[in-house]
């Protein structure tokens, strides 16, 4: 009889200057992921009770983007958190482990990150392609972790979240097909000048394009894209401009009870402050940092949103 291999099981661990107690609130609250873990594009609740939950993480492995749903089981007493994929993603079969942090003296903490994972059909190179996914991941998650936890006072002035909308005497799943179909962006609005749109797994997309600034400069920025048809549609962006350490968004539909729809769009952003003289001047603040960088995106927001609402208003 032939024996079927264990599975794998790895451990990754960093130190990080901050309490334990901190540390666990920042894995904990799933939602804050896309913003301290570079592969997450998001993550979003499928069930939540007070110690168990289910949730559905969109990331990117080894530069492919990917979806799985977890379970969670929260354990804030002993400051361990533990999960399960309940439906992994090709080629992982079984993928389990744990979050656990420790008090170290003086202060700081270690945190440890488990896995346990298994291959479909125990394929080697199946296993190879998760080892190595796993290792890059967890390297980068325990990295930014460490850098967000500990720069969370210094870069708070930092970070900021804003929001633009439309009414819309429309539908909501015409003004969702016109931010859907990103593909024809180039021909529809007039500050995208080029654009690629893949869809390899249906809702999961990468956009990429090039836009045209009120200087007439072009820039070129990539987002990972999940959408939930027809009320919204995430991203977030990993090729970022020299002023941006972060860029999450998010549009939404939300149908009102007049016929319409009220569509938005939602930045959350990081500045990068060693870029502010560089790109503004070196009079430049941190604060004309922010005016500069809100006013650009919601000057594009709004003209797609105002020809999203023109679309859908025609099409009704």
């Amino acid at each position: 009889m032939s024996t079927r291999p264990m599975a794998r099981q790895v451990e990754h661990t960093i130190q990080v200057s901050a309490p334990a107690e901190a540390i666990y609130e920042l894995i904990a609250e799933v939602r804050n992921w896309p913003r301290i873990f570079p592969p997450t594009i998001h993550v979003d609740y499928t069930h939540k009770g007070e110690r168990d939950e289910h949730i559905r993480i969109w990331a990117t492995a080894n530069g492919e983007a990917k979806n799985w749903s977890s379970r969670r089981m929260l354990e804030p007493e002993r400051l361990r958190i533990n999960f399960e994929q309940v439906v992994s993603a090709p080629p992982v079969a079984y993928m389990g482990g744990a979050w656990l942090i420790e008090e170290l003296p003086g202060g700081d903490s270690l945190v440890r990150l488990l896995h346990e994972y298994r291959a479909l059909g125990d394929d080697p190179d199946g296993l190879a392609w998760i080892d190595q996914a796993v290792d890059r991941n967890s390297r980068s998650e325990l990295g930014a972790l460490k850098d967000n936890v500990e720069a969370a006072h210094r870069n708070r002035d930092l970070t900021f979240s804003f929001e633009d909308s439309v009414h819309v005497d429309g539908s909501a799943q015409d003004v969702f097909a016109f931010v859907n179909e990103a593909h024809l962006w180039s021909e529809r609005l007039p500050h995208v000048a080029k654009v690629r749109l893949e869809e390899d797994e249906q809702g999961l997309q990468t956009l990429e394009m090039d836009t045209v600034a009120k200087d007439g400069s072009t820039h070129t920025t990539k987002s990972h894209r999940v959408t939930f048809p027809y009320h919204g549609i995430a991203y977030k962006q990993v090729t970022l401009p020299a002023l941006l350490t972060l860029h999450t968004g998010y549009w939404t539909f939300a149908e009102n009870e007049d016929g319409g729809v009220t569509a938005s769009s939602q930045h959350t952003v990081v500045i990068n402050p060693d870029a502010v003289a560089t790109v503004l001047g070196p009079d430049a603040t941190v604060e004309d940092a922010k005016e500069y960088v809100h006013s650009a995106l919601s000057t594009n927001s709004l003209a797609t949103l105002g020809h999203a609402k023109a679309y859908a208003e025609k099409a009704r």
